[in-house]
Formats: structure tokens, C-alpha cells, sequence
């Protein structure tokens, strides 16, 4: 008998963005029996967004896990009703979306820390709703960390053979530099040796790359390769992680993993090396998942989208496949 998919819970993310279309259109695209959730956010604003998409999904309104049933053709959403559809403008920046948004994350995260759902998977926010709401968090990592109360976390950027971690991400880039340390380094290879084990690879290959051009040019370009990265892989080395032996410069080091094949992940060291090339990679398609705390979450790897939010031109693949990750992190392999 096959195994019963987990339960997830998806956020609607900004009430105002392309979160509630394109939650509206994946869960129409997987809507059967092998698939299931349960939305976070708002009854209202999911049944426009159904309307604006085409679906026929009836939008169902409950107030906890228990209410739901297994029934096809049906989107239960856990309805916080924090949103006044005639106030909120689609497609700007608004301090009561950043509120709602921020909301529907942390009622996904207990549900997940209490064990009623077996992953979060997150729609697209916007940081500066979020701020003007005043939550002070750079973005969803930083909330989930601090929430399920875990310190040492890394963002995992993930598509069909590219995997991609990050030293730093959302801070400038001066103080990137400040943060790539020698612990820092080899605490985000252990939680990329981790995850991809959890893709079913037992023994993975990681590259780790350099922060300057040319990987410092034996110092020539700077010496952030030789006094900090260097050190950090040989520590990895010497605890048995199999990890390529030198910094490998970031103009070369994805070419080598994508079309080579010659590893499984990449340590990035700050947020813009690793999502370019992410990006170029699977731009509509990719899928970020947070290491290091103690649920699974997955996300889209885009943003809210505001130049097209509310006119039904949002792409879902991003989202169908960050249910999808949630479900094989989970041990589920789709069909």
C-alpha cells in the first residue's frame, strides 16, 4: 500500500503579492488524493485570487487542523481574517500585509513544532512590509530561526542537479565579508554534508567557494582564501566531509557542479554569488529550503511580484515544486 503524503502548511504570504495566486493555482494543479495541505491565511483573499486564476477549488474557511477532510476539489484555509479586502491595494507596499503575512508564518511554524503538519511551505513576502509592520527580520530564515529558537541555519537554493548554500546572505556586501569566519564556513558545510543526505546521497561531494576573483589569486586579490576559507575546508577534511580540498573560485564553481556534475552542493559565501547562479539556472522553478532548524520548510525562490500581483499572470512552478521537496524531505516520493 502506498504511503499517505504528509500534511503541509502553505502560507498565503502578502495578501498584496502574487502569494495568494500562485497557492491558488498550485493547489489546483495537485489537487488529488496523493497531495495534501492546508493554507494559511486569509478565506477572502484566497477565494479573489481564485477567482482572478480560473480555479474552481471551493475555498473552505476552518479555524484549526481538525476541521479538515480529505476531499478533492476543496482548499481548506485556517482563516485568520486580518485582512480588509476594500483597504488592501494589490500590488504595494502595505504595513497591515506585512502584518498578516507575518502572522500566517508563525501560526505554520507552531503547527509545525507541535507536529501538526509535517512541513511549512512559504509564498513570497515582502521585507519591507514586514519592517513597516515592524517586524525587524530580513526575511523568512531569520523568522524561522528565530521562532523555532535555532541559532546556526543556512539557506539552500535547490533545482534539478544544483544545489547551493549560503555564508551569509541578506546583509551588504561589506559585512558579508565580515561574517565569512572560519566557523561560520565549516558549520554551513556540516548542514550541506546534512541536507543532501536527505536527498538520498550518502556520501556528497561539496565545493566551497572563494570570496575574491580568482580565489584570491594566491593573495594577489586578497587573502580571505588563505586566512579564512583554506582553513575552514581543511577542518571539514580532517572531520571526514568530502569536500573538494581548495577554494574554487565562484566564476568557475558552478559550471563544474551544474554541467560537470563534479559535485553535489556548493557553499557560497554571500547571497548574490549563489543566486545569480541559481537564478540563471531555474529562474521561475527553484526552491529554497532552510537547514539547520528543526522542521522542514521550503519556499518559492522569488519575491511578491507586485508588477503582476492580481492580474492571473503569476507562475506556480516554483511553489509546486517547493511542495514537492517538502513531500521527499518527508520521505514521499511524488508521482
Amino acid at each position: 500500500m502506498r504511503k499517505k503524503a504528509p500534511l503541509l502548511a502553505i502560507t498565503m504570504g502578502d495578501p498584496a503579492g502574487c502569494g495568494p495566486e500562485i497557492v491558488a493555482l498550485a493547489t489546483k494543479t495537485l489537487d488529488d488524493q496523493e497531495h495534501r495541505f492546508v493554507c494559511i491565511g486569509d478565506s477572502k483573499v484566497m477565494k479573489r485570487a481564485n477567482h482572478i486564476v480560473g480555479s474552481d477549488l471551493e475555498i473552505i474557511s476552518i479555524k484549526s487542523v481538525s476541521e479538515m477532510s480529505e476531499s478533492p476539489g476543496k482548499l481548506f484555509v485556517i482563516d485568520h481574517k486580518n485582512v480588509d479586502l476594500d483597504k488592501l491595494v494589490i500590488g504595494k507596499i502595505q504595513q497591515e500585509a506585512g502584518r498578516a503575512a507575518y502572522e500566517y508564518i508563525i501560526h505554520a511554524i507552531d503547527l509545525a513544532m507541535e507536529g501538526e503538519v509535517a512541513a511549512v511551505v512559504t509564498s513570497p513576502i515582502n521585507k519591507e512590509a514586514l519592517h513597516k509592520a515592524g517586524f525587524e527580520f530580513d526575511g523568512h530564515t531569520e523568522i524561522f530561526s528565530k521562532r523555532t529558537k535555532t541559532s546556526d541555519v543556512t539557506m539552500m537554493l535547490v533545482s534539478d542537479h544544483f544545489k547551493v548554500t549560503h555564508v551569509s546572505t541578506h546583509v551588504s556586501l561589506k559585512d558579508a565579508v565580515d561574517r565569512c569566519t572560519i566557523d561560520r564556513i565549516l558549520k554551513v558545510i556540516q548542514l550541506t554534508h546534512e541536507g543532501i543526505i536527505r536527498f538520498g546521497i550518502k556520501k556528497p561531494k561539496l565545493a566551497v567557494a572563494g570570496i575574491n576573483p580568482h580565489s584570491g589569486e594566491g593573495g594577489v586579490f586578497g587573502k580571505e582564501e588563505i586566512d579564512i576559507i583554506q582553513p575552514a575546508i581543511d577542518r571539514a577534511v580532517k572531520q571526514g566531509y568530502n569536500v573538494e580540498p581548495y577554494p574554487v573560485p565562484g566564476d568557475t564553481v558552478f559550471v563544474r557542479m551544474w554541467e560537470n556534475k563534479e559535485f553535489d552542493a556548493v557553499v557560497a559565501q554571500y547571497h548574490d554569488q549563489g543566486h545569480i547562479a541559481a537564478k540563471l539556472v531555474d529562474f521561475w522553478g527553484g526552491v529554497n529550503i532552510t537547514l539547520g532548524i528543526p522542521i522542514i520548510r521550503t519556499s518559492v525562490d522569488h519575491g511578491t511580484a507586485f508588477d503582476i500581483a492580481g492580474q492571473g499572470k503569476a507562475n506556480p512552478k516554483s511553489l509546486i515544486n517547493a511542495i514537492n521537496y517538502a513531500e521527499i524531505l518527508n520521505g514521499f516520493q511524488p508521482e
